[in-house]
């Protein structure tokens, strides 16, 4: 039997879950098939690779070797895929394929209004859409060369995902505001404070960041720990918040919506970090700068269609030296490779 990558993979199963049976359930196989395939590669390699005991496996001493090759072989193998299907894609587009992008977002309205920008601003480009709720899932697939550029977000400080490997350039920063129905006894106040939704339910669109937990921090300084919080799409968070169930959690960029009001909270307890994603390896650096462009664009038509955002900026910039940094993003720079946004 010749060695593949799969037996590789395995074996870093197996040592990883400490046991056959734990890793027969990874691996989604039988536990007698998986002892079985074992044998085969430890005769193959011409020794045992494990101890089985009462608790589990132990790597013997040849276990240990092939452990350490396997940590290098793995990940070397699945960035040269990773490489070869950009340099594919590349060499395609420089046939004359036409060019293509394939943009990745989660919810919120810059998505759409960046695929519409694109349209006009490169009529000849065809675009493709993915969304997901998951930040950590959108870089993943731009590290696999399966998106060219995401829409994605970070609450507060926190750094943007996979940064030691993805490129990411601030596209703004906006206040979290708050969704109240239309009859809510606060819908018609200018700003909110976050104490006087003590008693409130909540919701909002799950991500797999920090935001939760920074929401809940916000919370302990104005004194109260939040009821419960419905982590579900936008069309249900808007509909809980239309029927009184709940206060809803929101980007200040959250387009006007019948049945709602979308007011700031005092002191902006919560911001949000706009980005925009890719791989240096596969983008050339003109598209990234239209696209980038345009995702800012994006964002500025967002933020004019909003009378809630309009006057917590107006407020800000009549006030002398204080207040946040206007939304519009800086001109330039990458952020640095493991750090945050700003």
């Amino acid at each position: 039997m010749e060695l593949e990558l799969r037996h590789l993979k395995t074996i870093r199963a197996i040592a990883e879950a400490g046991s056959l049976t734990r890793a027969a359930t990874v691996l989604g196989l039988a536990q007698p098939a998986l002892s079985a395939q074992l044998r085969r590669i430890e005769r193959a390699l011409g020794g045992a690779l494990f101890e089985r005991g009462r608790h589990g496996v132990r790597t013997t001493a040849l276990g240990e070797l092939v452990l350490e090759r396997t940590r290098i072989v793995l990940p070397a193998v699945s960035e040269l895929q990773r490489e070869a299907a950009r340099f594919a894609r590349s060499q395609g587009e420089g046939e004359g394929e036409g060019e293509r992008l394939r943009l990745g977002g989660t919810h919120g309205p810059l998505l759409g209004a960046l695929v519409d920008r694109l349209a006009d601003a490169a009529p000849g480009t065809a675009v493709t859409t993915c969304a997901s709720w998951s930040e950590r899932e959108l870089a993943e697939m731009l590290k696999e060369g399966r998106l060219d550029f995401a829409l994605s977000g970070t609450c507060g400080s926190a750094p943007p995902p996979d940064s030691p490997h993805l490129a990411w350039e601030l596209i703004a920063v906006d206040p979290v505001f708050v969704m109240l129905a239309d009859g809510h006894r606060l819908a018609h106040g200018r700003e909110i404070e976050l104490a006087a939704l003590a008693d409130e339910q909540w919701a909002c669109v799950p991500g797999d960041g920090c935001f939760a937990d920074c929401f809940t921090a916000a919370c302990a300084r104005a004194g109260f720990t939040p009821r419960r919080m419905y982590e579900t799409d936008t069309a249900s968070c808007v509909h809980l918040v239309q029927v009184g169930r709940a206060v809803g959690l929101c980007r200040a960029t959250f387009p006007p919506t019948p049945g709602l009001a979308i007011r700031p909270l005092t002191g902006t307890p919560l911001m949000w970090r706009h980005l925009l994603g890719w791989h240096p390896a596969g983008q050339r650096s003109g598209t990234a700068a239209t696209v980038l462009a345009q995702a800012r664009e994006a964002h500025a038509g967002a933020a004019a269609r909003s009378d809630s955002y309009a006057y917590w900026l107006a407020e800000r910039r009549s006030t002398p030296a204080g207040g946040l940094a206007p939304v519009t993003a800086p001109a330039a720079g990458s952020i640095p490779p493991g750090q945050g946004v700003g």
